[in-house]
């Protein structure tokens, strides 16, 4: 994209909607989005025991808990939550229905914003309210987490919305 831009990362167990907890969600999805354009760019399957191998299939998530991310309880030393980040790089804002207070506080530690949504919503939804955000003078926060083409955050002053 030669405009300034975000790239943002949706919780999805459906790949048509957000629909899923961020420890929970089968997969999620990336897209990068300027005012006029969206581009799908990725999708990360993973499963309770972390990411799945390319073309992971769908299996069953069975006990799954919101709670799970707060430590690694079957000793083997795999962190699901340091994972799931890992895979936020170079995003400038997460959307999901859910996720814990060490989640959020994690995700913004690695600059990316976290948006709880109240219930579930098509994606191409998602994608056209942060187009209309972007396009009539964008908020504050939302100013904060833009990109340049090359991906580094868009200072302030550079930005010409």
């Amino acid at each position: 994209m030669d405009t300034p831009h975000l790239r943002i990362a949706v919780t999805t167990n459906s790949l048509i909607k957000l629909d899923a907890n961020f420890v929970t969600a089968r997969q999620m999805v990336f897209y990068d989005i300027n005012r006029d354009e969206a581009d799908f760019i990725d999708v990360i399957p993973f499963s309770k025991s972390g990411r799945r191998p390319p073309g992971g299939g769908m299996g069953r998530l069975t006990g799954t808990c919101v709670m799970d991310d707060m430590e690694d309880d079957d000793g083997t030393g795999h962190d699901p939550l340091t994972e799931r980040i890992d895979s936020l790089k170079g995003c400038s804002i997460l959307f999901t229905l859910g996720m814990s207070d060490l989640a959020a506080v994690r995700i913004h530690e690695n600059q990316i914003f976290p948006v709880k949504s109240e219930r579930v919503r098509d994606i191409d939804e998602v994608v056209t309210s942060v187009q209309r955000l972007m396009g009539s003078g964008a908020p504050l926060w939302l100013r904060r987490v833009m990109r340049a083409p090359d991906g580094n955050r868009l200072p302030l002053d550079d930005q010409e919305l």
